[in-house]
């Protein structure tokens, strides 16, 4: 199958030949029909995270076609056509056991603790606790997003961050996650603040439902001008970006008693991020994390998506073919196109 192929971090990746996946015994190989390209990406290609193992096939966000299925296998089947969180559980930890399949104590992850999505072919684990079924007409461009950024989207602003129609909601960082974010929460009948460098984020977070925009190269204190617009503070903050900026500034944004959701990861040197814990402690702020979300919770989502109330093909703003991707996972590194792309590697 042809591959896009890194051997060093930070080097153009490359696209190869390379052996077909096979599946092992709980899993299954899915022919990629549409993959995204998501930061996570960019953040294992320069070496940011820990557990990739070179040269490295990248890529997690994915919808496809069941090629062949593990013989242990016992609810797929080949030509079903599915999507997958980006964690993929073993189902039998005690977090798994819980429910709680997107912190599982033994999970893989394509495109980081293997060979991911940008291929023709993908290996998944454990595919009877995973794969989701893609309902029938929609299209492989829209479901590709919903293994990640807009599944990441709905829990972190629906289950983590528990909002209420009516409440103020500011999301910093427009990129596919921050606008999942943004569209998730408008429909949901929170006012939306969406704060991002670019105009054209911005325009679009406008778009799908943000009652403000700020611009955060022109404010010099952007959680003070979301405080400024909700007349007091955020209910809700998301760190749709993942920066210490971005996630300091999401925690100045709330109001008393308000919630802070971290969605982006945070590349820091050390490890670590400063957080203002003194307003934390002094307004009571809820500081939580999230992960993905796990393959039984994705029902209500795909619900709201089929009644149109959600709309993740909107999103979508570019499509390119599996040769292009090199070039445009290293681009990620500056500045951010507007919206979503997602990579056809069969074009």
């Amino acid at each position: 199958m042809r591959a896009v192929v890194f051997d060093h971090y930070a080097t153009l990746a490359e696209i190869r030949d390379v052996p077909d996946p096979r599946p092992a015994p709980h899993g299954v190989v899915v022919r990629v029909e549409a993959t995204g390209l998501c930061r996570s990406d960019w953040h294992g290609w320069t070496g940011h995270l820990q557990g990739i193992t070179l040269p490295h096939v990248p890529g997690h966000e994915l919808v496809g076609v069941v090629e062949e299925s593990g013989a242990a296998v016992t609810a797929w089947h080949p030509g079903d056509r599915v999507t997958v969180p980006f964690v993929c559980a073993c189902g039998g930890c005690p977090s798994c056991v819980a429910g709680d399949q997107q912190v599982c104590e033994r999970q893989t992850q394509p495109g980081f603790t293997h060979w991911g999505s940008f291929a023709q072919y993908v290996a998944l684990d454990h595919a009877d606790v995973n794969l989701v079924a893609v309902p029938d007409g929609m299209s492989y461009t829209t479901a590709a997003s919903l293994g990640c950024r807009f599944a990441t989207a709905f829990r972190a602003v629906v289950q983590q961050g528990r909002v209420a129609a009516g409440e103020w909601v500011a999301v910093y960082g427009c990129g596919g996650v921050g606008l999942s974010a943004v569209m998730i929460a408008a429909a949901s009948g929170a006012r939306v603040v969406a704060v991002d460098v670019s105009p054209q984020a911005l325009d679009l977070a406008r778009r799908f439902g943000a009652a403000h925009g700020v611009d955060a190269t022109d404010t010099a204190d952007p959680a003070a001008a979301v405080r400024e617009l909700t007349s007091g503070g955020a209910h809700l903050s998301l760190d749709a970006l993942g920066s210490p900026a971005a996630a300091a500034a999401s925690v100045n944004s709330l109001r008393r008693r308000g919630r802070h959701v971290q969605v982006g990861l945070l590349p820091s040197p050390d490890g670590n991020t400063a957080v203002p814990l003194a307003r934390a402690i002094a307004l009571e702020l809820e500081l939580l994390g999230s992960h993905g979300m796990a393959a039984h919770a994705y029902p209500a989502m795909l619900g709201l998506v089929r009644a149109g109330v959600l709309r993740p093909d909107l999103l979508v703003t570019s499509t390119i073919a599996l040769d292009a991707a090199p070039a445009a996972l290293a681009a990620m590194g500056g500045a951010r196109a507007a919206g979503v792309t997602v990579i056809e590697p069969w074009a």
